[in-house]
């Protein structure tokens, strides 16, 4: 959701809202103006105000190898040098694929991260359930330029002249409900979150503009519920993650501890407390009431899952041709970074080389995640770093961004 510090590696910079505490400003955006985006300054990206999908002139190059094992690591241990307790990583060219985790995954065992650990990814769930809206628009059930209201008839005024696009690309002009979440937080409903929402004023009219909202996506996720007559998580698993066989990416429901290997999350005490100030301080925050986030940002993957599921996205295995195009159709997000633009469930930066990166960043506290590809999906970097928010000046964010121009982008 959105960050309260740092910057997002690769994205939209936001900042999340804390389940713990209020929120600070907006960063930027990515999960998230919002709520659940990730890590990294995005002053690097020219602006571009096409709104075309990609093309074949943005294609990588082919022939570039993958960045030998040892200097992969080495980049991953800045990370940690940066500042966050521990991080793992992917990076994919072609038919090659490195894995690899520096520091430590859980504090308190000193435990080393490891490679497969998984972890809370914020809003890289925003890829997953636009996927999901885009198979029902292809199967005759949804239409994208439906009305909300006809799916959630009352849930929010003026539905009537909002559409599931709008939803999906951010220019719905709806209040982002995590600005507003009550503290301490509890376990809230979906429509609870709406409610929120409706609580306040719009910011401007439908399509008006880009504004990056997560009640987009819980209504997204309500409208997947509508229409299919069963819960989010049961037709995420049904149509994404038991095809892609993503045995480790799940949507929680109900439960707050993570199953299985993962990295424990963490945050700092205080405004206040810097990375000079070592870990001892840090607050564990990997137990805790995803609820809040749901559509907008609760899910959980590893590093090989989210390579895997992008890879089918962008590759046309969850989508046709026709509907890739709409999802690749953007629009002016510049408001969360110089030259950003926004899909449908994807961000698009431009570098400026000659190749477009695709995909989504994602915060929740505890947890930061950098996930982007080439169009083609031949060349692909997850990161993800558990301490969340960063202080600033957010170096370790810098150094993802750094990873990520070098071995994606450039």
């Amino acid at each position: 959701m959105r960050r309260l510090t740092a910057r997002r590696a690769g994205g939209l910079p936001y900042r999340e809202p804390s389940p713990r505490r209020p929120s600070v400003a907006m960063l930027a955006a990515g999960l998230v103006a919002v709520l659940l985006v990730v890590v990294a300054v995005v002053a690097w990206w020219p602006e571009d105000r096409s709104t075309a999908p990609p093309t074949g002139s943005s294609a990588p190059r082919a022939s570039r190898p993958l960045t030998d094992p040892a200097t992969l690591q080495q980049q991953l241990d800045g990370v940690v040098e940066a500042g966050t307790p521990g991080v793992v990583g992917l990076v994919r060219a072609g038919e090659r694929t490195w894995q690899g985790a520096s520091g430590l995954g859980d504090l308190g065992a000193d435990r080393p991260a490891r490679a497969g650990d998984r972890f809370r990814i914020g809003s890289v769930t925003k890829s997953f359930v636009a996927a999901l809206v885009l198979q029902l628009v292809g199967e005759g059930r949804l239409g994208l330029d439906d009305n909300l209201e006809r799916w959630l008839p009352g849930l929010v005024p003026g539905g009537n002249k909002l559409t599931v696009r709008q939803l999906l690309n951010h220019t719905s002009g709806l209040y982002n409900y995590t600005d507003d979440l009550p503290q301490p937080p509890r376990r809230l409903r979906p429509r609870e979150l709406v409610a929120i929402t409706t609580g306040h004023k719009p910011l401007f009219a439908p399509g008006r503009e880009f504004s990056y909202s997560n009640t987009n996506y819980i209504l997204a996720g309500l409208v997947i519920e509508r229409v299919t007559g069963q819960p989010l998580a049961d037709q995420l698993h049904q149509r994404i993650l038991q095809p892609l066989r993503l045995d480790d990416t799940e949507l929680p429901t109900t439960q707050r501890a993570l199953g299985g290997p993962h990295a424990r999350g963490y945050s700092p005490p205080d405004e206040d407390w810097r990375v000079s100030d070592g870990p001892a301080r840090l607050v564990d925050v990997t137990e805790m009431d995803t609820s809040w986030a749901w559509a907008a940002g609760a899910m959980v993957s590893t590093t090989a899952d989210l390579a895997r599921f992008y890879q089918a996205l962008l590759g046309g295995q969850l989508l046709t041709p026709e509907l890739l195009t709409q999802m690749r159709t953007t629009v002016d997000a510049s408001q969360a970074g110089h030259g950003t633009r926004y899909g449908l469930g994807l961000e698009v930066l431009r570098p400026g080389c000659g190749v477009e990166l695709w995909g989504h960043g994602g915060s929740l506290e505890g947890y930061g995640t950098t996930a982007f590809s080439t169009p083609d999906a031949d060349r692909q970097l997850i990161v993800a770093i558990n301490l969340q928010p960063e202080p600033e000046p957010g170096a370790a964010a810098a150094a993802v961004e750094n990873m990520l121009r070098r071995e994606v982008a450039c």
